[in-house]
């Protein structure tokens, strides 16, 4: 099975102590998003966890526990952008960042770590070329630290035209143009690139469309192929496997303008005065009335090897 950290919250920029915690007690608990009594335990065991999945715009406070994640197969997603503090405010320096992002490949090698570059969006100050330029460059910078990066155009969820009212789509010629030159920068700096959920057009570039984070990713990951339950793939639109996830909405405090996950800023600040690292729950405790249940867990892998080409 894959366990997902990072679809609902950045787990490694905020709760990394909560999650070192989690891995020496050996298990986690997870509150049903939609149906807050039903809790889900899930056993952070290697022989049943395939990989364990990050998706974060932060690395840097989960390093010092990267001993602790040795056991497992690790596959890191780092969204590194070219926005300033109007945008991503809780965002540290990109510097840094990018530093980061390098000193974990150096751990866990370029194969298990991905650079995302999105939401893309377009304004005034986020042109066209200056994203270009800032992609180029970020490139270069992380060239032998990893193999693939990920593009997107921005989604107006409800969730994000709320907070980020000025958002508008990003059109059809422009997305054109970005694609055809980014493919083109990412290639010269020995990438892949790939699209999340994107129109498949951009395929014409020598964009992978297929996916972000699919069974053919995870496979190239460990190196081993998988059987993976169509349970695990529930977007719809989309191939990406997206796993189990024991993340909390409404707990990123990075505040980014574009932002599905989070309803507001007062929300995400009440769920993290709620927030104990000893709690096996992410936000509170368990309460009275909680119904829990063990996940059904076990391991993907068929045994049979797959070549990383």
């Amino acid at each position: 099975m894959v366990l997902n950290t990072g679809n609902r919250t950045d787990i490694p920029a905020f709760y990394s102590e909560w999650f070192a915690r989690r891995l020496q007690e050996g298990y986690v608990l997870s509150r049903n998003p939609y149906n807050p009594e039903q809790v889900i335990r899930y056993e952070l065991n290697p022989d049943v966890v395939d990989i364990i999945m990050f998706c974060t715009k932060n690395p840097g406070p989960m390093l010092k526990y990267m001993d602790l994640l040795r056991p497992f197969t690790q596959y890191w997603h780092v969204t590194i952008t070219p926005y300033g503090k109007e945008i991503e405010p809780g965002v540290p320096d990109k510097k840094q960042v990018i530093r980061d992002f390098i000193r974990l490949s150096e751990q866990i090698g370029p194969d298990h770590i991905c650079w995302r570059y999105d939401p893309v969006f377009i304004d005034e100050t986020y042109t066209v070329e200056h994203h270009l330029r800032v992609f180029d460059r970020m490139a270069g910078m992380m060239e032998h630290a990893t193999k693939q990066v990920i593009i997107s155009f921005i989604d107006l969820y409800e969730k994000t035209k709320r907070n980020f009212p000025k958002a508008r789509e990003v059109t059809a010629e422009e997305q054109n143009l970005l694609g055809e030159k980014m493919a083109e920068i990412a290639v010269s700096h020995g990438m892949r690139i790939k699209a999340c959920l994107e129109n498949p057009s951009l395929s014409r570039f020598g964009i992978d469309v297929s996916g972000c984070f699919t069974r053919q990713d995870l496979e190239r990951v460990l190196g081993e192929e998988l059987e993976v339950p169509g349970t695990a793939m529930t977007r719809k639109g989309c191939s990406c496997v997206l796993g189990s996830d024991i993340g909390a909405y409404n707990t990123c405090a990075h505040f980014c303008r574009y932002c599905y996950a989070n309803y507001d800023r007062e929300t995400v600040l009440a769920n993290r005065r709620l927030h104990d690292p000893e709690s096996p729950l992410l936000v509170g405790h368990l309460m009275p009335q909680d119904k829990v249940r063990s996940a059904n867990q076990v391991s993907w892998k068929t045994g049979q090897l797959t070549l990383n080409l």
